[in-house]
């Protein structure tokens, strides 16, 4: 499971808040891997629990107290072990393929519906795509580290890159399709 590793890696760069933590996901890392604020704090919890996390409550006035996390050596250690070990394959399941695999005994509009749907669905992950990088750019500011912003491009061009053959995939089975159709 790759969230808790997320979390030390954006605790390694500063101190967070669960809040904070959470706008890291969404303006970085969201593209590939998602999380939602609950699922942030449980991790959080665990992570304290485990040691590789400590939590430091800072008192405010007329709000509730905050609650700023700092990644531990232990954390630290955790994190570049799992750094260093090799990545499980990904899941090859794609939902839209069990669709289109029996797709053959819908009408071909039906068919061509569910691709046009998808394609949309990828043009629009694209458009999100172009628009990463000016929302990490206060990020890559902060760490000043121009490697660490080299290894975040590189996550953003393999999720434009796969997107890109997604669609083409999904453009030339429409045109497939209507080819179909006229034979």
């Amino acid at each position: 499971m790759s969230l808790p590793y997320a979390v030390l890696g954006f605790l390694n760069y500063a101190p967070m808040t669960g809040y904070e933590l959470k706008k890291a996901f969404d303006t970085s890392i969201r593209h590939f891997w998602p999380a939602d604020q609950a699922q942030i704090y449980r991790t959080l919890k665990e992570l304290t629990r485990r040691g590789w996390v400590t939590v430091e409550v800072v008192p405010q006035e007329d709000r509730p107290n905050r609650k700023v996390y700092h990644i531990t050596d232990a954390g630290r250690e955790e994190l570049r072990r799992w750094l260093g070990t090799p990545a499980d394959p990904e899941d090859p399941r794609v939902p839209l393929l069990i669709r289109i695999f029996f797709a053959g005994q819908l009408p071909s509009e039906k068919a061509i519906a569910l691709l046009e749907t998808y394609a949309a669905a990828l043009r629009a992950r694209l458009e999100t795509y172009a628009r990463i990088p000016q929302r990490a750019a206060h990020y890559a500011e902060a760490i000043q580290s121009p490697r660490e912003v080299f290894f975040w491009a590189l996550t953003l061009d393999y999720g434009i890159r796969l997107t890109r053959a997604a669609l083409e995939w999904a453009e030339e089975a429409i045109r497939n399709i209507r080819n179909l159709e006229k034979q």
